[in-house]
């Protein structure tokens, strides 16, 4: 890049740097005011957790499962898609006919995937050992005593 462009790209956007340039100072001076102006607790209790003024009971730390993890994951990706439904929807009248084919297929994909993922289990919360459905039993050999 020549000194030229470079003076000319600075010229054209010097607005934009000085829009970033204060926005960086702002959360500094922000950030550094309220450090400097901020109370400073020093008691034996300032490093314990607050659980709406009773004494914590037992560990914070929470083992969760990793089907948790999985189904949040699955939560944001859903969720994202919905976005993208979102902005078809808002301009479904500029999109016509196209745009609806076009969502009609996103929405059977969507659909796909969760069965999908229904079908594997991934959506069931409960442990795989009681999954399993119970023995039938033939009710016909029953004794019925009628007296």
């Amino acid at each position: 890049m020549s000194m030229s462009t470079t003076t000319e790209v600075v010229a054209h956007h010097w607005a934009f740097a000085i829009f970033v340039i204060a926005s960086v100072g702002l959360c500094c001076l922000m950030l550094s005011a309220a450090w400097f102006l901020g109370g400073r607790a020093r008691g034996r209790n300032k490093n314990t957790p607050f659980e709406s003024g009773a004494n914590p009971v037992g560990s914070a730390r929470l083992r969760l499962s990793a089907q948790f993890y999985l189904v949040a994951m699955f939560f944001v990706i859903f969720d994202v898609e919905a976005l993208y439904l979102y902005a078809w929807s808002t301009s479904i009248r500029e999109s016509g006919w196209v745009g609806f084919a076009e969502a009609a297929i996103f929405i059977l994909v969507l659909l796909a995937g969760l069965v999908y993922l229904a079908r594997i289990g991934a959506l069931d919360w409960t442990p795989v050992r009681s999954r399993r459905m119970p023995e039938k039993t033939d009710l016909s050999h029953t004794n019925h005593h009628t007296q």
